[in-house]
């Protein structure tokens, strides 16, 4: 599906090629199967980072998706957060790549949502649903805390549930979420800097954040097998609430 590769493309470190494929990814999402209010709101993301300011819209990013945990675009830091189970469905999402063909660096994370969404849009539109489905809680969560911080970023994310074709009750989780302490602010990075080990190292803050994996041509379209999201109802991590 051209548009969950849109949508990847989007969610990934801002580029300057990305704003000048601009008109591009307008047609594409012109062409998408969502809703006119969906595809409106695509296209209002598109058009307003397109006549940006390349350096400010870089440094938003950095502000949403790497200051906390609670914005990260790491699928299973949702679910796991550092318990160890996150190291085995590490394991087990990278073994579905390779099934698929799908060639990844060797400082690629596989749980980051762009790398995700790159694989399921070569995998068929109904695989490409099912994948969708199964992280929908996770998406809806994102998706709700980007609007509380006024960022139009949450219309990727209300465009892949729509795309996913869950159903999820917005208005409790909204509700739930307010009680939230913010996890970006300088206070709150500090309180973690004292309470964890912090690791230093050449490039060690760019793991998995930058995505250049492409699917390679023998990659084939029929070797999607679900994620085992075997706690996706009670994840263990406080950054997704109880219930959702």
């Amino acid at each position: 599906m051209d548009i969950i590769r849109v949508i990847s493309l989007l969610l990934d470190y801002p580029q300057p090629q990305l704003q000048d494929a601009g008109n591009d990814l307008l047609a594409i999402v012109k062409q998408a199967d969502l809703s006119a209010a969906k595809q409106q709101q695509l296209s209002a993301f598109i058009t307003d980072r397109a006549q940006s300011d390349i350096m400010d819209w870089q440094s938003e990013y950095d502000g949403l998706f790497e200051r906390g945990r609670s914005l990260s675009l790491l699928l299973f830091e949702h679910l796991h957060g550092e318990s160890r189970d996150r190291g085995q469905a590490m394991v087990d999402l990278m073994a579905q790549y390779q099934e698929a063909g799908l060639e990844i660096g060797v400082r690629e994370l596989p749980d980051y949502i762009p790398l995700y969404l790159e694989f399921l849009s070569t995998q068929g539109e109904e695989n490409a649903r099912l994948g969708l489905a199964e992280v929908a809680h996770i998406l809806s969560v994102l998706q709700c805390r980007l609007e509380q911080r006024d960022s139009n970023y949450q219309a990727l994310f209300a465009a892949l549930l729509e795309l996913s074709g869950v159903k999820v009750e917005l208005a409790p989780l909204r509700e739930q979420l307010k009680s939230e302490k913010p996890d970006h602010t300088n206070e709150a990075l500090d309180k973690v800097w004292e309470e964890e080990m912090v690791t230093f190292g050449p490039g060690a803050e760019k793991d998995g954040c930058a995505s250049t994996s492409k699917p390679a041509e023998t990659q084939r379209r029929d070797q999607y097998v679900p994620v085992q999201w075997s706690d996706a109802s009670q994840p263990k991590s406080s950054n997704i609430p109880s219930g959702v």
